[in-house]
């Protein structure tokens, strides 16, 4: 029977891709050159890759990405020039919408650090979860701090604030606690638990409890890595999810366990996995790192699906919005090379970044006219070589885009919850089934 009604599929949820144009439909809310389609208004972030022009159409131009009308390059030179940490202001600032002034910043420090270490009861509670997926198990410690929250249905702006900070700071302690909880049921390995550190900041501290020791470059540029994915605008799946949720009225914890779920998926929080795989698999069937010609003919393997997985794409290239440049994509490699240095990695960096330049052109080459708009590498062609210098585990690649977007999906929450007119977000979809008559039970045949 499972076999009947699953076949039944291939005709039953078949919908033809031309009646999206016929019928003007946005396929996944995007336009025709793949930008979003505006649904909505906000104050918090600002993804910025082209420009609209007066007489029609677009202009691509260097990527810009806005946190509350500061320009990220700014606040992340402005934070690593006082060689401060920054990802603790930048929750400030995402959820407030003002930079802090020294004192206000040493209060919201002192309060995620007194909200890191988990109540006894989720602690056990977390100890207790079975399976072999973190960002499951941090969806299920969400939905286990609605239990012990004392009000978690009121959506006042105060509530919202206390259960923001709490999920910013408990989400690094969660993550750590649940790899160990991995580790230990799928190697045998003992389970060892580091609590966190109050005068460590998020980042020193999420080092600390996974892997014991590390060094000042890891720390900062984990650090780095953290401002960079906090916050990206209200369109991105993940971020959506927490909108739409919010939008009905609903708990925060269900809300962010849904937006979990959506980073879940390969298509969003997965990406840096992809390119690191692709990586490892460039390496060993490349022979000549520093050949262009090498390169390039195996690129051109990998998108004409002779290579590699035979999907014919390049990870950690395009985006929906960023053109010529992806601004956290830049960031990061300007601390990469250092860590590269450090850890003695300098020729796969060198390589790296050559792949960058190469699989951008070779794209375009093999892509010619079926693309409107110019690519760039994105930020997780080089995030996942960073978090593998740094010596973290794969399984916790993910995980950690949850822990630093924590910060830009509360922040969205609140302000969908605290817009004057409230209203459910309900689009609508076009029926394109033939309609039917209803057939007696006794009249049907198998």
């Amino acid at each position: 029977m499972i076999y009947k009604l699953s076949e039944s599929i291939k005709t039953t949820s078949h919908i033809d891709n031309d009646l999206f144009s016929k019928h003007n439909v946005k396929r996944g809310l995007r336009n025709e050159d793949h930008s979003g389609v505006l649904v909505g208004l906000t104050k918090i972030g600002d993804v910025v890759g082209y420009e609209r022009l007066p007489e029609g159409g677009v202009r691509a131009i260097p990527g810009k990405l806005f946190y509350r009308g500061i320009d990220v390059e700014e606040l992340v030179h402005g934070i690593f020039a006082e060689k401060r940490f920054g990802f603790e202001e930048t929750a400030f600032l995402l959820l407030s919408g003002f930079l802090p002034d020294r004192e206000e910043l040493d209060v919201f420090t002192r309060l995620l650090n007194q909200s890191l270490p988990l109540e006894q009861k989720t602690k056990m509670n977390i100890l207790d979860l079975e399976g072999h997926n973190i960002m499951n198990i941090l969806s299920r410690s969400v939905l286990e701090m609605y239990t012990f929250d004392p009000d978690p249905d009121n959506t006042s702006r105060d509530n919202l604030m206390r259960q923001s900070i709490d999920l910013i700071a408990k989400f690094p302690t969660i993550i750590a606690y649940a790899y160990n909880i991995v580790r230990h049921s799928q190697q045998g390995r003992s389970l060892h638990i580091r609590h966190p550190k109050e005068k460590l900041s998020i980042a020193e501290n999420f080092l600390y409890m996974l892997k014991g020791r590390y060094t000042e470059l890891e720390a900062r540029i984990l650090d780095l890595c953290l401002i960079l994915h906090a916050e990206h605008g209200g369109g991105n799946n993940s971020t959506f999810t927490v909108r739409v949720t919010s939008s009905s009225g609903t708990d925060t914890y269900s809300s962010i366990a849904a937006a979990i779920g959506s980073l879940k998926g390969p298509l969003h929080g997965g990406a840096n996995l992809r390119v690191i795989d692709m990586l490892h698999h460039l390496k060993e069937n490349i022979v000549n790192w520093k050949d262009k010609k090498e390169i390039d003919a195996y690129l051109m393997k990998i998108l004409r699906k002779e290579a590699y997985n035979r999907e014919g794409l390049i990870y950690g290239v395009g985006h929906a919005v960023y053109t010529i440049s992806d601004p956290r994509a830049l960031l990061l490699k300007e601390m990469a090379r250092d860590l590269a240095r450090e850890k003695d990695r300098e020729a796969e960096f060198d390589f790296l970044e050559l792949l960058e330049e190469r699989a951008v052109e070779n794209f375009m080459t093999f892509k010619g006219n079926q693309v409107n708009k110019r690519v760039c590498a994105n930020v997780d062609f080089y995030s996942g070589f960073i978090y593998e210098m740094i010596g973290l585990p794969q399984e916790v690649y993910t995980p950690l885009f949850a822990m630093s977007r924590i910060t830009g999906w509360t922040a969205h929450r609140i302000e969908e919850l605290n817009f004057e007119s409230k209203r459910i977000i309900r689009p609508a979809y076009k029926n394109v089934s033939e309609k039917c008559p209803f057939v007696p039970l006794t009249e049907r045949r198998g």
